[in-house]
């Protein structure tokens, strides 16, 4: 496997108090989310009460509901601001994954030993969001270790590989802004950098392994 790793970078204050306020902004944008999409599954709930059972087209409408849910649940963690003495579960985190990889096609197999204190999920989720966005088209996604040594791995036939996106998290200084889709990327290589661990990536044709 090739390994894209680059000396880490040392945060300045100024960019860290950038990113203390994007995680604020965050935080406050999930929280205004998560309240209406409850809302949306009561109201399906009552939906299949009142007509005695589900239908296709409320399963359809419940399922995308719990995708979402996770999915705000996840950018939580990923992009919004926590306690560092805050911990977070394995068993959260893997509540959180599994209506969102299912919705994407992708396997996950979760071997994470104790809970983590939340700026390492944090670092954690942002990495998974690195690996979904390699397995556009599916494909399985193994994340082990526990809270001092992380790995998470991304398997498939066909990945989408941007050697850019992939150079710059594992410390590469950018040749252009990311995308707002791939700003995960970077904002992985920050919290990595504010934690002072480095991040491994090593590739191959069917598979990327991250290490924190």
């Amino acid at each position: 496997m090739e390994d894209l790793t680059h000396p880490a970078a040392v945060s300045s204050p100024s960019t860290e108090a950038d990113d203390d306020l994007s995680a604020l902004l965050g935080s406050r944008i999930c929280h205004d989310l998560i309240s209406p999409l409850g809302a949306i599954g009561n109201g399906v709930e009552l939906l299949e009460m009142a007509r005695g059972g589900p239908s296709p087209e409320l399963a359809l409408i419940s399922e995308s509901v719990e995708a979402a849910n996770a999915r705000i649940r996840l950018f939580r963690i990923a992009f919004g601001a926590g306690a560092a003495t805050q911990e977070i579960g394995g068993a959260e985190i893997r509540g959180i994954l599994a209506p969102m990889a299912a919705a994407r096609r992708i396997d996950v197999a979760w071997d994470v030993a104790g809970p983590l204190p939340r700026p390492v999920a944090k670092l954690l989720c942002l990495v998974v969001l690195c690996c979904e966005t390699a397995l556009a088209w599916g494909g399985s996604l193994t994340v082990a270790g526990d809270a001092r040594s992380l790995t998470a791995t991304a398997r498939a036939e066909r990945l989408r590989f941007d050697t850019g996106l992939w150079e710059m998290l594992a410390g590469a200084d950018p040749d252009r802004p990311p995308a707002a889709s791939d700003l995960h990327f970077l904002l992985a290589r920050r919290t990595a950098d504010q934690l002072g661990r480095p991040i491994v990536v090593r590739h191959s044709d069917e598979d990327i392994a991250v290490s924190v």
